[in-house]
């Protein structure tokens, strides 16, 4: 658990010395937006989309460009969002379907992508829910909170690691990130660690209840950990809204931040040490394991 001054800063933060203008040119850069609306926790990220979309100024060239696609739920809200981004930017989004409680939607969204892409520079994991039913199981069976928070962004980030590599090596600033988005719940649950027999309808699971979704949100930063020994990431919370991650995933400032654990406004934040030192590595297996016949 980090100081209490630590958490105050991080819940009434100073004012940000980064802002959507400062956004550089994305001008051929890809980005994926991957959003989920079970809850009305994704009204803090719709701005992001947008950010990444609009120009800096009516009169001036566009200064942000990126080809992004959206993959929130449900279809007939992503749809809305598109229309707004346009009519408000010029520019027009691609819906991207993506269900987040179903391991085969997100393969067959990957492989979507992969079809129309070579390369992606920058992957947003904002998606988040909370304060779920203990009853609402996945497609797959296992606890919505824990699947959408953290194995379904893995899933989605491990089958899109070929195009993430490619723009890394194609960029001029050798840089392409996947930008995780926790939370500070997951400061509690790290003192507690990952029970991997709760990700299912299981006693555990039941006994351990709303309290999962710290756990998930502690999922969330152990495999961005373990991500980042051996690929590339970056780690951030998104209370406050989309400003620090768009920072993480844009700016020239934050290239050699591998493995940085980011918190509003813009600044790097503190992890206390784990309870258990190899969970990157269990949570690495265990994610690979339930990916076993949906890749």
């Amino acid at each position: 658990m980090p100081p209490l001054q630590q958490v105050i800063s991080e819940m009434f933060p100073s004012k940000s010395r980064f802002s959507v203008e400062n956004i550089a040119d994305l001008s051929g850069k890809v980005a994926i937006v991957a959003l989920e609306k079970r809850r009305s926790r994704s009204e803090h990220i719709s701005p992001g989309p947008r950010d990444l979309l609009v120009p800096k100024r009516p009169q001036e060239p566009p200064k942000k460009n990126a080809k992004a696609y959206m993959a929130p739920r449900p279809r007939t809200r992503a749809e809305e969002a598109i229309e707004d981004i346009e009519a408000k930017t010029g520019k027009r989004a691609i819906f991207l379907e993506l269900d987040l409680a179903s391991l085969d939607s997100i393969t067959k969204a990957a492989r979507e992508f992969q079809r129309q892409e070579g390369v992606l520079d920058v992957l947003f994991n904002f998606a988040g829910i909370m304060k779920h039913p203990i009853d609402d199981l996945t497609a797959d069976g296992y606890d919505l909170q824990f699947d959408v928070n953290c194995l379904s962004h893995a899933h989605f980030t491990l089958l899109l690691l070929p195009q993430l590599i490619t723009a890394a090596k194609l960029s001029t600033d050798a840089k392409a990130c996947v930008v995780n988005v926790s939370s500070n719940a997951a400061y509690g649950a790290g003192r507690v660690g990952i029970y991997f027999d709760a990700m299912t309808d299981t006693p555990r699971c039941r006994a351990i209840g709303v309290g999962l979704y710290g756990i998930s949100k502690y999922g969330s930063i152990v495999f961005s950990n373990e991500l980042a020994k051996r690929i590339y990431y970056y780690n951030t919370r998104l209370q406050y809204g989309a400003l620090t991650p768009l920072w993480a995933g844009t700016s020239l400032e934050t290239k050699d931040f591998n493995g940085k654990w980011l918190v509003p406004w813009v600044r790097i934040g503190k992890l206390g040490p784990s309870k258990d030192p190899k969970i990157g590595e269990k949570l690495w297996d265990w994610i690979e394991a339930q990916r076993k016949g949906h890749c």
